[in-house]
């Protein structure tokens, strides 16, 4: 069987399947950022997550693809995966921007971009990744992600910059003090997972009040103004995405992507599927 992942920030897919595609065993197991989490600790929660009917043995080639898993990392997440999966003759390891293109792309060049838990984009011929606008992480960058959301949504309830009624609902769905939430984000692990928990709840709060789809709209105007606008004649590309943010805000999406000359196509909410039927093809 060959096993293909797609890790995110939060989480990651599994799909087991024949080469013709038949057979499938799907599982999750957390997120495998290697920013984030170790070797030891990947290889444990692996062997905790697999399902009985899936003998690690018996898979023979690994394509994985993970949320900030650069080049500089592929030789350690190689060698991790093998303490697992010990007979696998291919492990193929590349980051999930790759995994968005061939999912929403196939083997046809376009844009690809990733709206979830983080962000990220890039231009693809069809083969490989081609030119990538960083998107800079949590910390910096990942401007209409579900962890830019939440940040944003935290740093206006701790500087009180949302009218007061929002104020209220904010801080009874927070259910925590100013200094607490601080001293999470800085100082405990996964904060993007933290702040982009807050993703499902500025979704359900779009019609309470202009605030809240303001909010979404700004994220998404600076992932366009930062880095969308920054690759060469971005217009001529159908705005094309994976993950759960652009998924359910897409309406929001759409009415942000016109203003920048852009028209929006395929938006998934995960890119399983279309991997699957890339690698069994």
């Amino acid at each position: 069987m060959i096993l293909i992942a797609d890790s995110g920030a939060t989480k990651t897919e599994w799909a087991a399947v024949n080469p013709d595609g038949s057979g499938r065993i799907s599982f999750f197991s957390q997120g495998y950022n290697p920013n984030y989490i170790s070797g030891p600790d990947i290889v444990s929660d692996i062997r905790a997550t697999i399902p009985d009917g899936l003998d690690p043995e018996k898979v023979s080639a690994i394509y994985f693809y993970g949320a900030g898993v650069t080049p500089m990392q592929y030789g350690f997440m190689e060698k991790t995966l093998r303490e697992v999966f010990t007979a696998a003759g291919e492990v193929f390891i590349a980051m999930d921007t790759l995994a968005s293109c061939r999912a929403l792309l196939q083997r046809e060049p376009g844009f690809a971009a990733i709206l979830g838990t983080g962000s990220n984009s890039c231009l693809y011929d069809g083969c490989n990744e081609g030119m990538n606008v960083d998107s800079c992480g949590f910390i910096l960058g990942d401007e209409g992600s579900g962890g830019y959301l939440g940040k944003r949504l935290i740093t206006d309830y701790i500087r009180g910059n949302m009218p007061a009624g929002v104020y209220g609902l904010v801080g009874k769905e927070l259910g925590r003090s100013n200094e607490e939430l601080i001293d999470i984000i800085y100082t405990r692990p996964f904060p993007n997972r933290f702040c982009a928990q807050y993703a499902r709840f500025i979704s359900e709060n779009l019609g309470t009040d202009p605030y809240f789809p303001d909010l979404v709209r700004d994220s998404f105007r600076k992932f366009f103004e930062r880095i969308v606008t920054h690759y060469p004649d971005y217009q001529k590309y159908t705005f094309k995405s994976v993950g759960s943010v652009g998924y359910y805000f897409r309406p929001l999406l759409e009415e942000v992507a016109s203003e920048f000359g852009m028209k929006v196509g395929t938006v998934l909410k995960a890119p399983m599927e279309g991997l699957i039927k890339y690698h069994t093809a």
